[in-house]
């Protein structure tokens, strides 16, 4: 008889935790899923973007468009932002996302969609967007493409983002101007700000 195949071993979707750093929920301790892509904004990173943002979060309607963890828009809503809404195509990810939303007695929308097809249908402008895609997929310039062409930005609205630091990207051809800039290990980050 033969004998029968063991399926190889999966790895296993484990929690990890995340920080919030500032606002009403500072050091609340967070779960997050384990999801292929999914790389949460480390903490220093979170606390420099978060301190260019001081004037800007409060009362801010946010896309927070690859949520994964949530971490950039569970900050800005600890920090006073009026709305975020939270896009993540993974399953699991957008699950955990609802139950910290939940944990913590916030409102926010979590659409578990892929963020083409969210933009797509999306008419109501943004004052922040975290965009922070998956690197080496060439999602960025499609994105800034969909943000413009639904006119998803609102006048002086600001996109921080994130992109592989191999990467060079001609920002003015988006009509964004760059405010502030950091590159933490192959990592560059942008805060931009859209000028029409």
């Amino acid at each position: 008889m033969p004998r029968k195949k063991h399926p190889l071993p999966q790895k296993k979707s484990g929690n990890n935790t995340l920080r919030i750093i500032g606002g009403k929920w500072r050091s609340r301790k967070l779960n997050f899923m384990s999801a292929p892509h999914l790389r949460p904004t480390p903490d220093r990173v979170r606390e420099t973007l978060f301190n260019w943002l001081q004037h800007s979060i409060a009362h801010a309607r946010c896309l927070d468009l690859f949520a994964g963890s949530g971490a950039l828009g569970l900050e800005a809503l600890s920090r006073g932002a009026a709305e975020v809404v939270f896009i993540e195509k993974h399953r699991a990810a957008a699950q955990q996302l609802e139950k910290n939303l939940s944990l913590l007695k916030a409102k926010a929308l979590v659409i578990n969609k892929e963020a083409k097809s969210y933009l797509l249908k999306e008419s109501q402008a943004f004052d922040l967007i975290f965009l922070d895609p998956p690197f080496r997929q060439g999602l960025l310039p499609i994105m800034l493409e969909l943000i413009l062409e639904k006119q998803l930005l609102n006048p002086n609205a600001l996109i921080y983002l994130e992109h592989e630091a191999e990467a060079d990207y001609p920002w003015q051809n988006w009509q964004l101007e760059v405010i502030k800039e950091t590159k933490a290990g192959q990592v560059k980050s942008y805060l931009l700000k859209y000028k029409e």
